[in-house]
């Protein structure tokens, strides 16, 4: 990958886009991962504002203060960098407290991780029309357009997507280039919904250069009956992912009406 190209034409492409739609620059989640990371530093290198959210629910420490020490490095480097710490525990338990109680507590586990991230999104959106701002998303391209490994409404609502056309592989080359924090380039990713340290490969059961080289398989045609062992449960769960998910990955279905009915 010609990195530094990479780099500029994002860069160019998030600045034209902002100039055009007459924004004053970006919001952006910070979970002190590489995602975001990589992402608020692209924004931050337009020289438009970028205002980066912190929002634990129940977050780990580790991810908290990872998040923080990232916004350091963005006010330390570039100009009108805002950081906006919006604490969302209390607004989620509230929630939780009127919601129906559940015999099963772990029968809505999935339901309200993903309900933590749509809290994040309307954060983010409150700010970005106060401030006339564009909400940047985080996604990748495995995550995105491969496993659809994020939040409907969720991490998914943004105005526009800087990197979901580079696989996670080439999002890691990307943050090494732009010199981001060496804690956040050895962090397990994760997905921040838990309350916990659980990975994205705890939860998807591959890792994502697996999963770059199974939908790599997929794009060449591929079936199962090519491969055997690991390469075969790997392509098994790309492809049960991607299936299951592919509401996420196509526009929403419309009910068109008939001009004239028969």
């Amino acid at each position: 990958m010609h990195t530094q190209k990479v780099v500029d034409h994002i860069v160019n492409w998030l600045k034209t886009y902002a100039t055009n739609a007459n924004m004053n620059g970006f919001v952006i989640g910070i979970s002190g991962g590489i995602d975001s990371a990589v992402t608020s530093t692209l924004c931050a290198r337009t020289g438009l504002k970028v205002k980066c959210l912190e929002m634990p629910i129940h977050q780990a420490e580790n991810q908290v203060n990872r998040a923080i020490r990232h916004i350091d490095w963005l006010k330390n480097n570039f100009e009108d960098i805002e950081f906006q710490q919006v604490n969302l525990t209390p607004v989620f338990d509230s929630l939780i407290e009127a919601l129906p109680k559940v015999d099963n507590e772990d029968d809505r586990f999935m339901s309200l991780a993903n309900t933590r991230a749509r809290l994040r999104m309307t954060s983010l959106y409150y700010f970005a029309a106060l401030e006339g701002l564009l909400v940047a998303g985080t996604g990748n391209k495995v995550e995105d357009f491969g496993v659809g490994f994020y939040t409907k409404y969720g991490d998914g609502g943004v105005d526009l997507s800087p990197i979901a056309d580079l696989l996670k592989t080439e999002v890691y080359e990307i943050a090494e280039y732009l010199g981001i924090n060496d804690e956040i380039l050895k962090a397990a990713p994760t997905d921040g919904l838990w309350g916990d340290n659980r990975t994205d490969e705890d939860q998807i059961g591959a890792t994502y250069p697996e999963l770059e080289w199974a939908m790599h398989m997929d794009d060449l045609g591929k079936t199962a009956d090519s491969f055997e062992g690991r390469k075969l449960e790997v392509f098994k769960i790309y492809k049960r992912l991607n299936s299951a998910n592919q509401h996420k990955m196509q526009p929403i279905p419309v009910c068109e009406i008939p001009l004239n009915f028969k």
